[in-house]
């Protein structure tokens, strides 16, 4: 069986391990890093665990920081085989990216058309200009996935990527009622992105790497550096132009699973590396919306559980935990689990669970399936 629970410190060799597998700009390879990120999480699921108001988190933020989302909750997921105790893969939400007075930042695309009366000729530009986003969305991002994980039969990578809506939905008030997730567009082996070094590095003077390092502390070097104008994308190069609005080829069943969800791009991309941006409403969400509590009536035979879906509990001390596994609905509210089920979530009969039946069903599970690659899946 698969457990999905918050990230511990005892993880950190295992994602430092995944971070450097593939450069990856929401798990950077640093130790100290992830190990902040961690804390943070841990932090995050106690609050949750203890009803602490999202208001009474924020408060703590200071706005004139500009480090977007410093003080917001955190919520890093890992899933582990419960047979090893192995780490296999991660997912995170940040509940609000950005906010009054620490934008979250993309270049919204816009076409301009031109026309000669007297060549009788017209031409198209494509225009990029800074996008400021103070409503303060939540973010999903982090999510790798072991590459002897890809193409399980369980599918785990959907699991630790779905199992974040359910999340959401069972903690609700924690989360905006708009969802983004910034894809990683095209990264060279070494880190390295073609648009950045035309576009980006032109006004920032630091490498792809180094301006996503030190935004893990601070985005006020973009706001202040990057122009505010309207920027005509012919004057960058082919290679560069063609990588805007692209994700990389490990990005891809990531941008395919969330579209099958329901989130769209809006012409926006990332100024880093040009990746879309996509979008959707919280309560749009088919997890979010599946999402609801249940009493655990007893234990059942594992053929008597006809439905499958994330069955979830959340212990003292921020000690969530959630499996995709089998479910006998019984009516009002009440559901019955394998005793397997109940042995990994530390529940017993009479207590209250997090439900979302078929939650890896049609909706959300992606195109027809490729053979297994074994490049780790990131988002």
């Amino acid at each position: 069986m698969h457990l999905i629970r918050p990230a511990k410190m005892d993880d950190l060799p295992t994602l430092l391990k995944l971070a450097r597998m593939v450069y990856f700009i929401n798990l950077p390879p640093e130790k100290d890093i992830i190990a902040e990120k961690i804390r943070r999480s841990q932090a995050s699921f106690r609050a949750a665990c203890e009803g602490v108001g999202m208001e009474r988190l924020l408060g703590h933020s200071s706005a004139g920081s500009g480090a977007a989302s410093a003080k917001s909750p955190v919520f890093m997921f890992c899933i582990e085989d419960t047979e090893t105790g192995n780490c296999l893969g991660t997912s995170s939400i940040i509940s609000r990216m950005g906010g009054p007075g620490h934008p979250n930042l993309s270049l919204q695309l816009r076409i301009r058309e031109f026309f000669s009366r007297d060549l009788q000729q017209g031409v198209k530009h494509t225009t990029a200009q800074l996008h400021l986003d103070e409503s303060g969305p939540t973010e999903i991002g982090g999510l790798i996935l072991q590459p002897s994980m890809r193409g399980h039969p369980r599918r785990i990578g959907k699991q630790i990527s779905l199992a974040r809506f359910h999340f959401m939905g069972l903690y609700r008030s924690y989360f905006a009622d708009h969802v983004i997730a910034e894809m990683m567009g095209p990264i060279t082996p070494d880190g390295h992105n073609t648009l950045w070094e035309y576009f980006g590095r032109r006004f920032i003077n630091l490498t792809y790497a180094e301006a996503d390092k030190f935004c893990q502390y601070s985005r006020e070097f973009m706001t202040s550096l990057l122009p505010r104008e309207e920027i005509f994308l012919t004057l960058l190069p082919p290679e560069a132009r063609a990588l805007i609005g692209q994700v990389g080829a490990d990005t891809a069943p990531a941008r395919r699973m969330l579209e099958e969800l329901g989130f769209r791009n809006h012409d926006k991309v990332d100024p880093f590396d040009g990746g879309p941006q996509l979008e959707c409403r919280t309560e749009d969400i088919a997890v979010v919306k599946r999402t609801g509590r249940a009493m655990v009536g007893g234990a059942c035979a594992a053929g008597a559980a006809k439905a499958e879906g994330f069955i979830s509990v959340m212990h003292a001390e921020g000690d969530y935990r959630a499996v995709y596994a089998p479910i006998q609905s019984v009516g009002d509210g009440e559901v019955r689990l394998t005793r397997e089920t109940m042995s990994a979530l530390g529940i017993g009969a009479g207590d209250e669970v997090g439900v979302a039946p078929d939650a890896l069903g049609k909706a959300a599970a992606g195109t027809k399936k490729k053979p297994a690659s074994r490049r780790p899946v990131r988002a």
